[in-house]
């Protein structure tokens, strides 16, 4: 049960794009993967006219999603289209989310994940100022769906800063969870492995951290350091910087055998809000 993480340098022209994603992902294929995950933005970055993109990919008359099912087709894979630019289905003319599609080896959508954490932020570096809800709309919603390789969980970029999403989505069945990224140099310096491997150990599942690893339009600075990561925390590939195609095996036989010795989800407590508060070492001896 193969896995590809893709890693890109990504620009503002999506036909060239869309040229050097079809060429990674015929290497995965090659490598024998079944199921490969592109980065956030892998078809465009550092473009203003994120609405006019979501708008034509919706009326379909955009590149992308003809080029996706397409190239799934072609290579026979399973592929997680790290984002893209969407509006809510049936209306083209709405504010896009940023959407992760998984489709399958004929071709069809069968699942959407439209970004539940928009990157809103300060951030010091040469741009300094990230507002993604300018262009996006908020998802909602946790979207997990079979797959060959096995439960998946679709989550992107800033989303893995929210632990709960992870914890909903280990509920909800994953045994992988996907997490597209376009990590800028600086907050990826300071986070990015502690973040994917936390939330792998801490939901037992494979994580597949696609990422954006170079500098785009705009300017801008991503960190890269693609990852798989297993189970245990375990870093199984990565790459630092620049285009790349990470391949590792999942075992699922394992997996279960570390989720049988530490079974975290049944040890798990949860305090509502406006319950009791424990107390403390103090008041016990008073």
């Amino acid at each position: 049960m193969s896995l590809a993480v893709i890693q890109m340098v990504s620009q503002s022209d999506v036909l060239a794009n869309l040229a050097q994603a079809r060429r990674l992902l015929e290497q995965a294929a090659a490598g024998g993967a079944k199921l490969a995950v592109l980065p956030e933005n892998f078809a465009a970055m550092g473009r203003r006219d994120i609405a006019d993109i979501g708008r034509a990919e919706a009326l379909g008359e955009g590149p992308i999603l003809p080029w996706l099912k397409q190239t799934a087709r072609d290579l026979k894979l399973w592929i997680v289209a790290g984002t893209l630019p969407l509006p809510p289905l049936g209306q083209p003319d709405a504010k896009s989310h940023a959407c992760s599609l998984l489709v399958n080896d004929q071709g069809e959508t069968v699942a959407r994940y439209d970004k539940l954490h928009l990157f809103d932020v300060d951030v010091a570096d040469n741009r300094g100022r990230y507002r993604e809800s300018d262009d996006y709309a908020y998802g909602s919603g946790v979207v997990v769906a079979d797959t060959p390789v096995g439960r998946v969980g679709l989550t992107v970029c800033y989303d893995l800063r929210f632990p709960e999403l992870y914890s909903e989505l280990r509920a909800a069945g994953a045994e992988l969870i996907t997490a597209p990224s376009a990590f800028t140099a600086v907050t990826g310096a300071a986070h990015w492995d502690v973040l994917i491997r936390a939330r792998a150990i801490e939901t037992q599942c494979y994580v597949l951290a696609a990422a954006q690893g170079g500098t785009h339009p705009g300017p801008r600075e991503t960190f890269g350091h693609a990852a798989i990561i297993d189970p245990w925390g375990r870093v199984l590939a990565h790459q630092d910087q620049g285009e790349a195609v990470l391949l590792a095996e999942r075992d699922s036989d394992e997996q279960a055998s570390i989720r049988a010795r530490m079974p975290v989800t049944n040890h798990r407590r949860f305090f509502s809000q406006g319950a009791q508060r424990p107390a403390s070492e103090h008041e016990f001896k008073a």
